[in-house]
């Protein structure tokens, strides 16, 4: 038996429904990132069983405007999303500037937000 079949068989128990969403709202309208291409990678390098781009139909990834929405009938790690997502912020070159927060009201939310570099600055000057 291989090591993640023990381990998911382990964790798992009862496979629920998880709606995982990305909210790309405010790097889309300064025109930092394109969602599409979030998208695509996102179904590129999500692995299901082993093998990345092989979604089938446990899990499906959508766009509605400026979010992405993942949904999982299998167990699905939010962490796993995270992880991705900011793998991508660091292809496109934009980690520097954005970064993945949990969203304070559900926190089934992902949001992408701009570092607070005001606030650091005038930490420095004192």
């Amino acid at each position: 038996m291989s090591k993640g079949a023990a381990g998911a068989g382990a964790k798992g128990g009862k496979k629920k429904v998880a709606t995982y969403v990305i909210d790309c709202s405010k790097p889309v309208e300064d025109k930092i990132m394109e969602i599409a291409s979030l998208e695509k990678f996102l179904q590129e390098r999500i692995k299901v069983g082993g093998k990345a781009g092989a979604l089938g139909d446990s899990l499906t990834v959508t766009r509605d405007k400026n979010k992405i929405t993942v949904t999982a009938d299998a167990t699905f790690s939010k962490r796993y999303l995270k992880y991705l997502t900011k793998k991508y912020l660091k292809k496109h070159n934009v980690r520097d500037w954005l970064r993945v927060i949990a969203s304070n009201k559900d926190r089934n939310i992902y949001e992408l937000r701009y570092f607070n570099i005001a606030e650091q600055e005038g930490e420095e000057e004192d």
